[in-house]
């Protein structure tokens, strides 16, 4: 998950966490009177209204738990910028690995897919944005995979190459 849809998450969750926790404000006291009296409050002036029972709210510690654990899940989870090498290990599997096995290259065999080789032969450096762009868009015998994956898969599957190239 993006970093802009965390926090939008982040903050309404603890915006609808601190709503339920507001307590509603007690009725005034009368001149007098206790509060007790207050809460015996009824309505007389309009018959066959029912009597007005002031709303009471309790402090819950299990609702306060599942807010604090569901903040702590947004905000504590995974960083942002972390790739997700699962998706990238399973996109090379079904996409690069028929060329690419083990990290070496059938077609082309002195351009694996290891660092000093990626240093050499990537146009760019070795970078992810680089692969990306290697992988969108293809070069020499490599065909093009922009068409074929969405922009996640391939920057998993970037990010799945450059921790697998060392």
């Amino acid at each position: 998950m993006s970093p802009v849809p965390r926090a939008i998450l982040a903050a309404s969750a603890c915006l609808c966490g601190a709503q339920a926790f507001v307590a509603p404000a007690a009725p005034p006291a009368a001149a007098g009177g206790s509060s007790a009296d207050a809460a015996d409050f009824r309505i007389a002036s309009a018959p066959g209204l029912a009597a007005e029972q002031p709303s009471q709210a309790s402090w819950s510690p299990l609702a306060f738990g599942a807010a604090l654990g569901l903040l702590a899940a947004v905000v504590g989870g995974r960083p942002a910028l972390a790739a997700d090498l699962e998706n990238g290990e399973t996109v090379f599997q079904g996409n690069c690995a028929a060329c690419h096995a083990g990290g070496n290259n059938s077609i082309v065999p002195e351009k694996k897919i290891k660092k000093a080789e990626l240093e050499k032969y990537l146009t760019g450096g070795y970078n992810i944005e680089a692969i990306m762009y290697q992988v969108t868009n293809g070069k020499n015998s490599m065909p093009a995979f922009g068409e074929k994956l969405g922009p996640d898969d391939i920057e998993d599957v970037a990010n799945y190459v450059y921790n697998q190239a060392d």
